[in-house]
């Protein structure tokens, strides 16, 4: 896929700022650079603004959003984010499916939501959940820490009587679960690599990290305190990054569709992710598995519900997730795409439908990553090393670089990553819904006085309310047409139409006994209809307009 930029490594917040600036520059028909928000550490949350200017303003055009780096190791979506930002701009003009949508929608990117997170994340041996800000602080325990100085935080190992592992006897690099039956022999503790810190008691315990905030726990719908949620933050939104996606969704009422970029798992997520899918309108669920199947076949992702398949705890859910309040308080169809799958490349895939696992099998999966690793990308795999630790005595650091084999791939895996992403992108776009203004008719009742007929639609997937949710709670806009420049002398110059519908409404089928055959239209067309004084020669306008579906007009002539 032809990209202006790059995509070899993971771009630290300085080179993210000067390609962003750089292509805003280049592209400033079609690309608006907005700060979003500003962090503690006074970097900047950019928002990207994608439309041809010159074909209507941003706000009138089907919108859609997309995002990465809510989670600060989650660096993939990030780069995907910017691949795809990359990829329309570079083949506006070239690519008829990318100039149909600058054209025709207006696309919002925020690629890296935790713009301090990621940036310890990537220069630093840490590795941190959204942000490097001190949180609920615990003292005591393991310390994660790069003690043998070779920038990376792996496994540290050190022999123990009490210890619960084993060297696994066909590979000393490979450690397994000592069996109830071991009562002789070589055992060990396994902590990360890491110091010492003052605690009580004589058991070691590895320390809760300090940096716990949890940005996707932060949002508004189905938030929780953290007795019940970790890392859920002292209130919705308490950290400004969060704020600002939610005041930006807001503030931009065209958002029709959204993709929320995480790692890992090679999995596309989509909602409800508090309650069964069964207890959601069977017609979101329809569409949002549609547009999943999209993304299953352009990434190989397997699609699951979030609530149904994902969650491990079915009680105790996890939530304050941004994919949930996009959909369930603005009823907007969003997926979490979870990028890169270790497991799978390994040959251990994770069966999601499998609520319990037995121990010696995830460890039997994370050893054959390891494996995998070596073979495959072997500068972030390092065999274990004697170490004189200063307070244990003689430990073994080793393992493989978590960062960028588990939680993202290995470099050379990057582009291919992410340029399926955007394939993704560009059919889930088009799935927006798109008003027309056809068949218009006029005919003179008497002299000076002519009845306006028209037909309007909504030629997209989507209906324009887009989801049952959205007119469940109300959001839902109705679709207005207006017909400007002219005195209606019977009803009113606008027109309400509850809504139009899409084609993924029309009811379809393929029968045994007969044929392909559509059963019902949806109900994508109206005819509206005005009786106006006026003059022949006149110039009319009729103005067809809806919150997610955007704004057309049309002229006529008397």
């Amino acid at each position: 896929m032809k990209t202006s930029y790059i995509y070899d490594h993971y771009y630290a917040y300085e080179e993210m700022k000067d390609m962003l600036e750089g292509l805003a520059k280049k592209y400033s028909e079609l690309m608006d650079l907005e700060v979003n928000c500003i962090s503690e550490e006074k970097r900047n949350q950019y928002v990207a603004i994608l439309t041809n200017k010159k074909t209507g303003n941003a706000l009138d055009k089907p919108g859609w959003y997309l995002d990465g780096n809510i989670h600060a190791g989650e660096v993939t979506s990030s780069m995907a984010a910017l691949h795809t930002l990359d990829y329309l701009l570079t083949n506006y003009g070239e690519e008829e499916t990318v100039t149909r949508i600058l054209d025709t929608m207006t696309i919002y990117i925020i690629p890296r939501v935790s713009v301090d997170g990621a940036e310890t994340y990537l220069q630093t041996p840490y590795s941190l959940r959204s942000v490097n800000r001190d949180y609920i602080v615990e003292e005591g325990g393991v310390k994660e820490e790069d003690i043998d100085g070779d920038g990376v935080i792996r496994m540290m190992r050190f022999v123990t009587p009490y210890g619960a592992w084993k060297k696994d006897s066909n590979d000393k690099s490979v450690m397994t679960l000592r069996e109830p039956s071991d009562v002789e022999g070589e055992f060990y503790d396994i902590y990360c690599e890491g110091v010492i810190e003052e605690m009580d008691g004589e058991n070691l315990k590895r320390k809760k990290s300090s940096w716990g905030l949890d940005f996707n726990r932060n949002f508004p719908y189905g938030w929780k305190m953290e007795g019940k949620q970790s890392g859920a933050g002292i209130y919705p939104l308490s950290n400004v990054e969060t704020k600002a996606i939610v005041d930006f969704v807001l503030a931009h009422p065209n958002i029709g569709g959204a993709a929320i970029g995480h790692t890992s798992g090679g999995l596309l997520l989509y909602p409800p992710g508090t309650k069964a899918s069964t207890s959601a309108p069977s017609f979101d669920m329809k569409i949002l598995k549609a547009i999943a199947k999209m993304g299953e076949e352009e990434m190989g992702y397997e699609p699951l519900n979030i609530f149904d398949s994902f969650l491990s705890d079915q009680e105790e859910v996890d939530s304050g997730a941004l994919d949930d309040w996009m959909y369930e308080t603005q009823g907007i169809p969003c997926y979490t795409v979870e990028f890169w799958d270790l497991p799978k490349k390994a040959g251990k895939p994770i069966d999601w439908h499998k609520k319990d696992t037995h121990p010696l099998e995830s460890i039997e999966r994370f050893n054959a990553c390891m494996k995998w690793v070596k073979e495959n990308a072997p500068e972030y795999y390092s065999e274990w090393k004697e170490f004189d630790h200063p307070t244990l005595g003689k430990v073994e650091i080793g393992g493989f670089n978590y960062k960028h084999t588990w939680q993202n791939p290995p470099e050379t895996y990057l582009l291919e990553e992410i340029e399926h992403s955007t394939k993704f992108y560009l059919r889930f776009m088009q799935a927006m819904p798109k008003l027309v203004i056809e068949d218009i008719e006029v005919k003179e009742i008497t002299e000076n006085t002519f009845l306006v007929n028209a037909i309007v639609g909504n030629r997209g997937y989507l209906p324009t309310n887009l989801t049952d949710t959205a007119k469940k709670i109300k959001v839902a806009k109705e679709v207005e047409v207006t017909l400007e420049n002219a005195d209606v002398i019977q009803g009113n110059s606008t027109i309400k139409i509850k809504d139009l519908a899409g084609y993924s409404q029309t009811i379809t089928g393929a029968y045994f006994y007969g044929n392909y055959a559509t059963v019902q239209n949806a109900e994508a067309k109206k005819k509206v209809t005005w009786l106006i004084q006026g003059k022949k020669g006149d110039t009319l306008k009729i103005c067809l307009k809806q919150e997610k579906a955007g704004k057309v007009e049309k002229e006529i002539i008397l």
